[in-house]
């Protein structure tokens, strides 16, 4: 699906965050396979994320709405790992994987290497992955140590069927500590029952403070427009200074960098209705924006606001293409048992993001969990976020969607 297909279903008035990562080390290194085995990698992502999206508008339409389509995503290729036959096709061609094994694995390894390349840096950016499994039961080690090697899972043995609420705790006290404490009580008791096997679990989290932090004191209350009739109260915060600019007829771009310069937040405003934005935009369109912004004074006005929420993916994923994963009857997951005893129960969601004169923080997680069967800029730029509008935040080099979201209504 194209960004453009992708937000024309989406345009309903929430809000999209996206954050994109770019992979600058490889290049550095010369590592040309592996920078193009990253890069193939972040196009899948990416492609898997502009079909995502969609499907958490449809049930959550005129809601603020943020997640992590490269948590879901990076859950799933480590599920793939260990599905066969259709299973294995169907899941394939929903995260857009088309490489060989090998390539693609060699991908996944180069791409979390590079997202987790940021110790010493200005900004925190980490990706984890574990999986929990039940003890005594027998899981290929070809499976566990294609996890290990290539996506940094370590496994652990729990017990469902015995201690269902210590493996749950075990669970999500692990997501809690990969996420700075921001992702809490993933996964309920209520998700694990006596036929619980395998959950794999993935976590992301990310904060950076701004290259020129809004100063508090200039932060007021002003109207935020949910709608052409309608409007809220909510904490604006202003400031001055030179930034990437972008303004045309359908919309107005800026970037705000994170300290560093390696990530910035890219914020699209609409000229009119934010659907119409929707309909317009496209990889292409946003690559070419990105490319005509120039730097320029601009006086910023951008509301302070947190988001939080949690999905069930199940019915969203068979739709998009992968129903036999779900199926107990079809799924081949025997890759991962050396039979067709396993089948996905669930695919648990949850992310969090808080934007305010600091900075941005964000944080995701996802769990699978597996059951056995039995325009130039004019001399006077200004940037007024007090409408819906479309934000990035963007790591300048792989293009990775990490979190995406709208921001529809502040107060909410």
């Amino acid at each position: 699906m194209t960004f453009s297909g992708a937000f024309r279903l989406l345009a309903k008035g929430t809000t999209i965050l996206a954050m994109f990562m770019v992979g600058q080390g490889l290049l550095a290194q010369g590592g040309t396979e592996k920078m193009t085995d990253l890069s193939a990698i972040a196009s899948s992502n990416n492609q898997f994320a502009f079909d995502f999206y969609p499907s958490i508008n449809a049930t959550d339409e005129g809601k603020n709405i943020f997640v992590s389509p490269f948590s879901v995503s990076t859950a799933l290729a480590m599920t793939l790992e260990g599905s066969r036959g259709n299973t294995q096709k169907q899941m394939a061609g929903v995260l857009h994987f088309d490489l060989p094994d090998q390539d693609r694995q060699a991908g996944f390894a180069a791409l979390l290497a590079e997202i987790n390349g940021g110790q010493g840096k200005q900004y925190k950016l980490e990706v984890a992955n574990a999986l929990w499994g039940q003890k005594e039961y027998r899981f290929e080690p070809s499976f566990t140590g294609v996890i290990g090697k290539f996506y940094g899972g370590g496994f652990y043995a729990v017990d469902f069927v015995g201690d269902k609420g210590g493996s749950v705790n075990k669970i999500n006290a692990w997501v809690d500590g990969k996420t700075a404490g921001r992702i809490k009580d993933l996964v309920y008791s209520g998700d694990v029952n006596e036929l619980t096997r395998l959950i794999l679990t993935n976590a992301i989290y990310f904060k950076g403070t701004w290259t020129a932090p809004f100063e508090r004191a200039a932060t007021r209350t002003e109207p935020f427009h949910t709608s052409a009739t309608a409007t809220v109260q909510v904490p604006m915060m202003h400031r001055s200074g030179q930034f990437k600019f972008a303004k045309e007829d359908a919309m107005t771009a800026i970037e705000l960098p994170y300290a560093g310069n390696e990530l910035s937040m890219v914020a699209i405003l609409p000229s009119g209705d934010i659907d119409k934005l929707g309909e317009s935009l496209s990889n292409e369109e946003l690559d070419r924006l990105r490319k005509e912004m120039r730097l320029g004074e601009v006086e910023v006005a951008l509301p302070r606001f947190k988001i939080e929420s949690r999905s069930l993916l199940k019915d969203k994923l068979s739709k998009l293409g992968m129903p036999d994963a779900f199926n107990w009857s079809l799924a081949d997951f025997s890759g991962i048992t050396g039979d067709k005893s396993l089948y996905l129960s669930s695919v648990i969601h949850q992310a969090m993001v808080e934007v305010n004169e600091e900075g941005s923080e964000a944080a995701a997680a996802t769990a699978v969990v597996m059951h056995s069967m039995t325009a130039r800029a004019p001399s006077k730029l200004v940037f007024r976020a007090d409408r819906p509008f479309i934000f990035m935040i963007v790591h300048n080099a792989s293009g990775s969607i990490l979190f995406m979201g709208r921001l529809s209504n502040p107060s909410s």
